[in-house]
């Protein structure tokens, strides 16, 4: 409750300091408008805990229910253009799954070095593009989990996993992906989607992959969830 009402006293504070600025002509009124409605959407709307107190909200907020499908739509296909090269070199593949969550795989055949969680330089370009997108839609949390082929121990392939999650999360965040909104995650070599056996499966079992889901009003903390 004393955090309401801090952030109510918050709201008041620079909503009158934006009104000063319309009245001596720096702020017209509809730009005015619309900043005042970003601040208190911002403190007011979107500071949203889980049940362990974490601030999980993002800045631009929840979709209603019923906008969801759209809404994951259109970042789809802006993510699908952005990316047709990356696409076309199955450098990053794109999926939707059945709750309207976008599923991004990057290879880490282009973005990692083996046994490092270093991002390659060539593939800045690729996760700017994403980020870039991202930006563009924040009401939509962004979980980043690496994972990697059975070679080494438990131990080492779960914190290599991490790190590389840990280190696309910092690039993107970098890059104006507001970092609120990620969640990172390593399962080393626990979710194979290939064989081990052979060095093809274990090149698709070397992957990150980017789940982004809808952040949805009245659920907002179940979209900061696991997606597996």
């Amino acid at each position: 409750m004393m955090n309401s009402y801090k952030n109510i006293a918050l709201v008041t504070v620079l909503t009158a300091g934006l009104s000063a600025c319309a009245g001596n002509g720096s702020l017209n009124r509809s730009q005015t408008g619309a900043a005042v409605g970003a601040v208190a959407g911002a403190i007011l709307g979107h500071q949203v805990d889980d049940d362990k107190g974490r601030f999980v909200g993002a800045v631009a907020g929840a979709l209603a229910g019923g906008a969801v499908g759209k809404y994951m739509d259109e970042q789809q296909r802006e993510l699908e253009a952005q990316l047709s090269r990356e696409q076309a070199a199955d450098e990053i593949q794109i999926s939707r799954l059945a709750d309207n969550t976008l599923k991004l795989d990057l290879s880490s055949e282009v973005s990692f070095d083996v046994d490092s969680s270093r991002i390659n330089r060539g593939f800045y370009q690729s996760l700017n593009k994403v980020a870039s997108v991202l930006a563009d839609y924040p009401q939509t949390a962004v979980h980043i989990i690496g994972h990697t082929d059975s070679s080494g121990s438990d131990a080492y392939n779960h914190t290599l996993s991490l790190k590389r999650a840990s280190s696309v999360k910092n690039y993107l965040t970098r890059q104006g992906v507001d970092e609120p909104r990620t969640r990172t995650d390593g399962r080393g070599e626990n979710m194979p989607v290939a064989s081990n056996a052979t060095s093809d499966g274990r090149s698709q079992n070397r992957r990150v992959e980017i789940f982004l889901k809808p952040i949805v009003e009245g659920r907002e903390s179940s979209a900061f969830n696991s997606p597996v």
